[in-house]
């Protein structure tokens, strides 16, 4: 009797992680052939404690308008989320990211949470998710744009200024065949397409959930403007994470790398961008004259931040996993209490 053949999901499942290794492989010896690991810890030793805490600070502050914005955007589609419980949800989402692959992990997380609470409405939950990220693309590029103008003829950025026209071509053509009227009969064509690799329903939702914001200008364009703003004040997080281990720049060019650090965080290969992240930043921050080492330490500080982001989310889903009886219990008065 033949052995049995291996399935096609165990073949891509197997592709998926040799895949893996690859990428994180070729990042870590791209980056152990740049740095001195001695130099490197002597870096991140010597650390200003004061400049990474404000950083720290700055990325978990944005977490409040990002949720009011989340919360907006389903207001929009006929759903009335608490801000509160948004907050706690970005929280488990930011906990999500750093045991699934890439920040798309925790956007999965977040979709996943509000169809559980909010049964029926799974396509306003995926369209606002989306459409965040979106915004979050558009904000970056803009920003993006501001810093390319700012550090013309003082920071050369190479190959990077090409990457970065390309994202923005790929942005309006992505939302014109996102939103665009026309566009729906030449994207109905891929029905058959879709149906035999089994995500028609998947890509229906998606394409029904972003559409419907069509009649929403106003608040797109406000939402726009909202999340330009917090991407500053974030992308200003990782330049006192660069300030803090003697990364000696203005934030102009953080403002080019800023898209595409967010653009490195999505790519699905490692989690949580394990060494793609640090690879990117001796790369990038190698153009402008950053030694290695402190290159490399700023990638890892700014890993540490996005890790103590995702405590909150963590001691959250720890305590929900606690039987309600304990819950409680940890709240009732002890008997020495009661005694006075």
């Amino acid at each position: 009797m033949d052995a049995p053949q291996p399935t096609v999901r165990s073949g891509r499942r197997g592709l998926k992680a040799g895949l893996t290794l690859a990428v994180t492989a070729a990042c870590a010896v791209y980056v152990l052939w740049k740095i001195d690991v001695r130099e490197t810890l002597h870096t991140l030793a010597q650390a200003n404690l004061a400049e990474l805490g404000a950083a720290v600070a700055i990325w978990t502050v944005a977490v409040w308008p990002l949720a009011w914005r989340w919360q907006r955007l389903l207001l929009a589609r006929g759903v009335a989320a608490p801000l509160g419980w948004l907050v706690r949800t970005y929280f488990v989402s930011y906990a999500a990211g750093q045991i699934l692959p890439t920040s798309l992990g925790g956007d999965a997380a977040r979709i996943y949470s509000g169809t559980r609470k909010y049964t029926g409405r799974g396509e306003a939950f995926v369209g606002s998710v989306l459409l965040e990220r979106i915004l979050g693309g558009i904000a970056t590029l803009l920003l993006a744009a501001v810093g390319l103008a700012l550090a013309a003829g003082e920071y050369d950025v190479g190959i990077y200024l090409w990457i970065e026209v390309a994202l923005v071509v790929v942005t309006a053509v992505g939302g014109v065949v996102l939103f665009s009227r026309a566009a729906r009969r030449p994207l109905a064509r891929l029905a058959p397409v879709l149906a035999k690799l089994r995500v028609e329903r998947f890509a229906r939702m998606v394409y029904g959930g972003l559409h419907a914001y069509r009649r929403h200008t106003s608040l797109v364009v406000s939402m726009i403007a909202l999340t330009v703003a917090v991407q500053a004040v974030r992308i200003l997080g990782i330049w006192l994470v660069g300030r803090s281990v003697g990364v000696d720049l203005s934030p102009r060019p953080y403002f080019v790398m800023g898209p595409l650090l967010f653009l490195v965080m999505l790519i699905p290969f490692t989690i949580s961008g394990l060494a793609v992240r640090e690879a990117f930043f001796v790369s990038f921050l190698g153009q402008l004259g950053v030694s290695p080492d402190a290159a490399f330490s700023t990638g890892f500080l700014f890993f540490f931040v996005s890790f103590l982001l995702a405590v909150p989310g963590a001691a959250i889903l720890a305590w929900e996993a606690l039987p309600r009886r304990h819950r409680l219990r940890s709240f009732a008065p002890r008997p020495e209490e009661d005694a006075r």
